[in-house]
């Protein structure tokens, strides 16, 4: 039973919405968004698609009304049909393809994951690719069970102040009014795990999401078992100094691996994303030790069935712990794995700027069968990275593979694209979108239907803004600058650059600004006006990342500016949707190569909204001439002031000859036919190279890979 069970009297006609509000299948079903939406669009709205929050906000007499409405009623029925022909095994692409391999499940550890704003517990693109990755996981019936924390805190609310300086506000999370479900043996008492970590032992309860067909299991220390300063420890994301940062990777990869046993979940294959997790390599061993094997023995055996992806091409990114550290926590450990102390260091030994360290993504690397970075470019990044690692090889022969990442269509693409596409390329183009020969039909979607459905999604984005202004401005959270700074003044026909990300100094947000005169010529256009929308957060460690957003949201207020400047405060998955689906272009301008791979231009993209990016992450693999644009060169530079300025002039140089003049002619029904071609070949060349079920169809055969290498020794 879900909590909704106990607290809400839903008639018993339509008593299993609360089942399909618990399941989070909903959130990227289209016809189960609108049986929610119908049920009360006022609430749907203004609890940002909150299904749980709306059952317990809705009185009897509503749901009895609604149970009685015979077409809600049909509705309901169609829907609970489609839900349990997807929650049914026996016909999914893994099934169908793969019917001899029933030994395999994944174990899929995430330090956060990003499946739904009611849920806020990730910080941006790693969680989204998490959440993503289980998504596609359900939807191609691959064996799959999540593991990561249960955030009561979250991550932090932005607030931007007159001042722009951003603030981080934390707010305890409504488990009531959350998809998730404590985890209870069968007489109904709570499921616990401890590890030991120093002179004590920590415990976590466990909650679960379910994901479609995929279980999503949350470690959370908020239990009276532990003392205060443990309590805490899985309080916020990505919160606290260093020692707090390695007691949450223990209890991760430790606890993890512990909750599954415990939950009698016994994975076939582990797949550690990012670093974070990789303690958890160390458990295996450890229980391959208790049973008679020696390291070397077992290291080879957990060897064989696990996966490491690593996102980062920035040293100072991968987490790394000074040994006393290690030390102080593990004292003991390595005991249990049959080893010394040197040998145990040895495993994650790596030298950093500030000395000798253990190093997270280095333990993974040397103890992982697979590893992969996430694009092309990425792939040879990691490579010349972490050549000390096998010094033995030519950097070229460095054991590290891509698979370039790609975003769940079903959650990132609204009703309006999704109903066009189903004209246009066939009722079953959801089934089929990982498939190019498909997108060659959007060259049948007439021009002037693509146009409008665009034009409909940019104002649906223009009233996003401004109700959320009015909604500030009411609450007083909000002075009048600061309803001016957040897009109120945004003009609805004018050329509309979005750069939604999160705010760090290599992504370079302020680029745009780097001759403000020029830029200020073509936002003031009186004929063929420009203007730019901001949004994104800042580590709330980030200094330098919040001096950015505040020298940004400067010129937001800035006069001269004409408020065509917008920075739109606390970026979450909501906000996303309304940017990636309903500007103009999506920029990104990170000094290459330090984007691994970036995901928000392929939301982007699916929807029509051509790039315009360095040459970095996917855009490499994905840049054709026809469906966007690329700044700058296709190289790397020794001088980061020159690669500034030549990227710099590269965009500006773009937006003048190429991008504003194809924006803006039109023909005598007002539509850019140049433009939407550009749009339609975005479409046609990225929605099925990167999508997350072309990714995980190149992870399954690793996965199909480790599995029968696990099952052969």
């Amino acid at each position: 039973m879900t909590p909704l069970d106990y607290q809400v009297n839903v008639p018993q006609k339509i008593s299993r919405i609360t089942e399909l509000a618990y399941n989070l299948w909903w959130s990227w079903n289209p016809e189960a968004r609108e049986l929610f939406k119908h049920l009360d669009y006022t609430l749907w709205r203004s609890t940002q698609h909150n299904p749980v929050q709306m059952l317990q906000e809705m009185t009897s007499e509503q749901l009895e009304n609604a149970a009685n409405d015979s077409l809600f009623y049909s509705r309901y029925n169609k829907v609970l049909m489609a839900f349990d022909r997807e929650m049914s095994d026996g016909h999914t692409w893994y099934t169908s393809n793969n019917p001899s391999a029933t030994n395999l499940l994944v174990a899929y550890f995430s330090a956060e994951f990003g499946l739904h704003s009611s849920l806020p517990i990730y910080s941006g693109g790693l969680g989204i690719l998490s959440g993503d990755h289980a998504k596609e996981a359900s939807d191609l019936g691959i064996p799959l069970v999540c593991v990561g924390f249960m955030y009561p805190q979250g991550y932090f609310r932005q607030r931007i102040p007159s001042h722009g300086w951003q603030e981080a506000v934390y707010e305890q999370l409504d488990m009531n009014q959350a998809p998730i479900v404590q985890v209870t043996d069968e007489a109904g008492n709570e499921i616990m795990v401890s590890v030991r970590m120093g002179d004590r032992d920590v415990f976590a309860r466990l909650w679960h999401v379910q994901v479609g067909r995929v279980p999503l299991y949350m470690l959370d220390t908020d239990v009276d078992e532990n003392d205060p300063w443990d309590r805490e420890l899985s309080a916020r994301l990505y919160s606290g100094d260093s020692e707090h940062r390695i007691r949450q990777e223990i209890m991760l990869g430790i606890g993890g691996v512990r909750a599954l046993r415990a939950l009698d979940v016994n994975p076939t294959v582990w797949h550690m994303n990012e670093g974070h997790s990789a303690f958890l390599i160390l458990e295996c061993i450890r229980e391959h030790v208790a049973v008679g094997k020696d390291f070397e023995e077992a290291a080879a055996a957990v060897r064989t069935n696990s996966l490491f992806t690593t996102h980062t091409p920035v040293a100072a990114g991968h987490d790394a712990f000074p040994f006393y550290m290690v030390e102080k926590y593990f004292a003991g450990y390595w005991d249990e794995l049959g080893i010394t102390r040197d040998e145990f260091l040895d495993l994650g030994r790596h030298e950093e700027e500030w000395g000798t360290s253990f190093n997270m993504t280095v333990l993974a690397l040397k103890m992982a069968g697979q590893v992969n970075g996430v694009s092309k470019l990425h792939g040879q990044v990691s490579r010349a990275m972490w050549h000390n690692v096998w010094p033995e090889r030519d950097v070229d022969e460095v054991p590290i593979i891509h698979v370039t990442n790609g975003i769940h269509v079903p959650t990132w693409i609204p009703t309006e694209l999704h109903q066009l596409f189903s004209k246009y390329l066939g009722p079953y183009w959801v089934s089929r979108h990982d498939d190019p020969a498909l997108w060659e039909r959007v060259e049948e979607i007439p021009d002037i239907a693509l146009w409008e459905t665009h034009l409909e999604l940019k104002h649906k984005m223009m009233g996003f803004f401004r109700e959320r202004a009015r909604q500030q401005w009411v609450e007083g959270t909000n002075d009048p600058t600061q309803v001016m700074t957040g897009g109120t003044l945004l003009d609805p026909n004018a050329l509309t650059i979005g750069f939604a990300r999160r705010f760090a100094t290599y992504k370079r947000a302020s680029l745009i600004f780097s001759d403000v005169e020029r830029l200020r010529e073509m936002i003031l256009d009186n004929h063929r006006p420009l203007q730019i929308v901001f949004a994104g957060k800042a580590h709330p460690e980030d200094d330098p990342g919040k001096l950015l957003i505040q020298s940004i949201y400067n010129m937001a207020k800035h006069n001269l500016l004409g408020g065509r400047v917008a920075f739109i405060e606390d970026y979450d998955m909501h906000m996303a949707r309304y940017l990636v689906q309903g500007v103009d272009v999506w920029l990104n301008t990170p000094r290459r190569p330090r984007e691994a791979s970036g995901t928000s231009g392929q939301k982007a993209a699916l929807n029509g909204v051509p790039n315009l990016s360095i040459l970095d992450g996917w855009w490499v693999e994905g840049y054709n001439g026809g469906n966007g644009w690329a700044i700058g060169f296709d190289r790397e530079y020794n001088d980061d002031g020159q690669q500034d300025s030549e990227d710099a002039e590269s965009f500006y140089n773009l937006l003048e000859e190429e991008i504003i003049p194809l924006y803006y002619q039109r023909d005598r029904d007002d539509v850019p036919r140049g433009w939407v071609a550009i749009m339609r070949e975005s479409i046609r060349s990225n929605a099925p190279r990167f999508c997350t079920r072309r990714m995980l169809k190149e992870y399954t055969q690793l996965y199909l890979q480790a599995c029968v290498e696990c099952h052969s020794d």
